[in-house]
This record gives structure tokens, C-alpha cells and sequence, in this order.
């Protein structure tokens, strides 16, 4: 049975969606028969202003992605912080650069999720994974929501938690605050279970 891959694609400024991307690659890679790697959209910000906004360096064992080898993987889990209410211009220059594959359809059939991190309640929660859907429908893409698949955990209300059934999310507050123990959870748990689909829709691919 041929691997499956699974690209984990994320932007991360301070570090909050890094923590998720790696929790939601562990939970891909526990999927036999797939392969989950991580990679980092590139940074579009010049180094005196990321200094200046004192945002740590990037993970150097994270390659940066390109839009072609988006056509190399069998399915995708998308993070990205929210700006405004919407996923992070990183994010959205690199959709933007994907005309071309998006004028063959090349991504069309694939399943693809999608995690975020906010800084509060009504920072795009739930704003950030409906718009960030037209970047997947455009190109045919399967949106593979979260659901209520996290049992119980989709319910707490004793604490803190990110995350809707669009996907997995935290809250980074004014930067201090880190994902929780229940946040990762539901991030390892999505990335199981678009793991899982990715896997059977390469063994059982859509007619085209």
C-alpha cells in the first residue's frame, strides 16, 4: 500500500501555531501507512520589522514550501494565525501564488483542514476557517471539517478552549498565553482523523 503524505502548512509569528502544527503532525503520523511533514509558508515581512516586533526566529528544521509541491501530497492541514478576523497575509500571498495550479485544478479531490490560533473570543475563531474555506473551494480542494469528532472535548466550558468544529484553535491572548493540554489534544486529534480520510480517499480516490 502506497504512503500516504500529509502536508502540515503553517505561518507562525510568535510561535502558537508552530506548537499546534507539531501537535497535529504527531497525530497524523500516527495514522499507518501516512506520512505527515511539516512545512512553513515564506515570511513576507523584512527582518528589521519582525525584529522590531520582536518575533522569534523560525524553526530551521522547517523547510519553506512552494506552490508547486503542493501537487505532491495527498491531502493538507492548513494553520495559520487570524488577523483581523481572516488568515494572516502570509498565508493568503501564498494562496495567492497557486494561480497555477488553480488554472489546472492540479489540488482538486484533495482533503484539506485547517487550525488557527486568535487572540481572544472575538478575534475570528470561527471568522478565520469560513474564510480561509474559499481558499480550498477555489481549488477544488475537500474541506474536511472538525466536526464534533472530539467527543467531550467540544464541549468544555470550565476552561479556555480555541478551536469550533471547523478545526482545531487556541487562544495566544496578547502573546503570554500558550495552547493548553486540551488544545493540543483536539490539534493531535485532527490530525488523526484528516490523516484517516486522506488515507482512504488515496485507496479509494474520486472518479474524475
Amino acid at each position: 500500500m502506497a504512503t500516504t503524505k500529509v502536508y502540515i502548512i503553517y505561518y507562525s509569528l510568535y510561535g502558537h501555531v508552530e506548537i499546534m502544527a507539531r501537535e497535529v503532525q504527531r497525530g497524523a503520523n500516527t495514522v499507518q501507512g501516512v506520512e505527515a511533514t511539516l512545512w512553513q509558508v515564506p515570511e513576507t515581512l523584512p527582518d528589521q520589522v519582525l525584529e522590531k516586533m520582536k518575533a522569534p526566529p523560525k524553526a530551521n528544521e522547517v523547510a519553506e514550501i512552494s506552490p508547486e509541491q503542493l501537487v505532491e501530497a495527498d491531502g493538507f492541514i492548513f494553520g495559520f494565525p487570524s488577523r483581523f478576523g481572516m488568515m494572516a497575509a502570509q498565508c493568503k500571498a501564498f494562496f495567492d501564488a497557486t494561480h497555477e495550479l488553480w488554472e489546472t485544478q492540479a489540488l482538486a479531490g484533495k482533503p484539506a483542514g485547517i487550525f488557527w490560533s486568535t487572540g481572544f473570543h472575538g478575534g475570528g475563531q470561527e471568522l478565520t476557517a469560513l474564510t480561509a474555506v474559499t481558499q480550498l473551494a477555489h481549488h477544488g480542494m475537500i474541506y474536511v471539517p472538525l466536526g464534533y469528532t472530539f467527543g467531550s472535548g467540544m464541549f468544555e466550558m470550565n476552561e479556555v478552549k480555541g478551536g469550533s468544529a471547523y478545526g482545531a484553535g487556541t487562544y495566544a491572548a496578547d502573546g503570554y498565553r500558550q495552547p493548553t493540554e486540551l488544545e493540543l489534544q483536539q490539534a493531535f486529534h485532527q490530525g488523526k482523523y484528516v490523516g484517516e480520510i486522506a488515507k482512504k480517499l488515496k485507496n479509494q480516490p474520486l472518479p474524475a
